[in-house]
């Protein structure tokens, strides 16, 4: 296994954007990678290898924050969301504060894993084959599911 501080640089930038990607807040993101990591080097001889380790970090990172969304009682989350959307054009969409709204509430509403892959691609800025291995799908899978939902995203505005 490789030394815990090169498993610390290779993927920390990569699991702070899924865990901001989840929490849409960087002191929240901060907290949940530092206790991704830590989770991580007390349990790395669990680790067996049966999926990528970055995978493997996404998911303790995934599951602190739903531990930290249950112990905090934040379930609206969703905030600043004109300064982190990257679609032209939903963000043509964003001038005001009630179109804002609108987009929080079309993307709450949309089903999993549209939701997902959609928070991930624009919030988290990862790539198509990331959130595949994220998946444990494909990167073509990831593409068209983004593109689903996007469509459905468009269609619920």
């Amino acid at each position: 296994m490789t030394d815990f501080n090169e498993i610390y640089t290779q993927y920390f930038r990569d699991v702070y954007k899924y865990a901001f990607s989840l929490s849409r807040n960087k002191s929240i993101a901060e907290e949940i990678t530092q206790e991704t990591f830590f989770k991580a080097l007390k349990n790395i001889d669990k680790f067996d290898g049966k999926c990528k380790l970055y995978v493997w970090l996404c998911q303790i990172a995934k599951n602190t924050y739903f531990s930290f969304i249950k112990k905090e009682k934040q379930y609206d989350h969703l905030t600043d969301i004109e300064s982190n959307l990257r679609d032209e054009d939903i963000e043509k969409q964003l001038f005001t504060k009630e179109a804002a709204l609108e987009i929080h509430k079309a993307l709450h509403n949309l089903q999993d894993p549209y939701k997902e892959v959609f928070t991930l691609r624009i919030f988290g800025e990862l790539s198509f084959f990331q959130i595949g291995e994220i998946f444990g799908k494909t990167e073509s899978w990831a593409r068209v599911t983004y593109h689903r939902a996007k469509i459905r995203l468009k269609e619920n505005l």
